[in-house]
């Protein structure tokens, strides 16, 4: 059985694909689950594994962490730019994980990070991007930062910030 995150995640994504309409907030969730807010990434995998959807918010943006679960989990479904949206005839094939994140924090040396362990987020001036912990293919600090300043269009000329942070992983 999968986590309450996951099954908000799951919910979500289905009644939207299906109907287009956003579920009202369910009533299976426990009141600590409104009373918490928190930074989530949704992540829509095949079940073969290929990624087909993830978006996520680094801070807080909604009320609670029920609402950026299901917010995100329509962006991860819809409107993710990497991939068409999820259709109907998908929904039995997909994998959903919820990633928890806690605050960021500055990392004032690489020896405190270990991609296993922390995600990253780095920055130069406007430009920002995130990578989780813990995914394949990422096993090593010079990897996870290089693909992360890729993502946030960092060249690798440009003087950058680094955080890390940590993500409780639901299934």
């Amino acid at each position: 059985m999968s986590s309450v995150y996951v099954r908000i995640a799951e919910d979500t994504i289905e009644n939207y694909i299906k109907h287009g309409k956003v579920i009202d907030l369910p009533d299976y969730v426990e009141q600590e689950f409104f009373d918490k807010k928190a930074g989530v990434f949704v992540s829509i995998h095949m079940n073969s594994g290929e990624l087909r959807g993830c978006i996520g918010t680094i801070s807080p943006t909604q009320k609670n962490v029920v609402l950026e679960i299901m917010h995100n989990a329509i962006s991860a479904s819809t409107r993710d730019p990497r991939f068409p949206e999820i259709t109907s005839e998908e929904l039995d094939d997909l994998v959903i994980n919820v990633d928890i994140l806690t605050e960021p924090q500055k990392v004032q040396d690489r020896s405190e990070l270990d991609p296993k362990k922390f995600g990253i987020i780095v920055e130069s001036g406007f430009k920002r991007g995130l990578l989780l912990p813990d995914l394949d293919g990422v096993d090593d600090v010079e990897t996870q930062i290089n693909i992360s300043c890729r993502k946030a269009g960092i060249l690798p000329e440009e003087e950058y910030v680094l955080y890390k942070f940590m993500v409780n992983r639901y299934h």
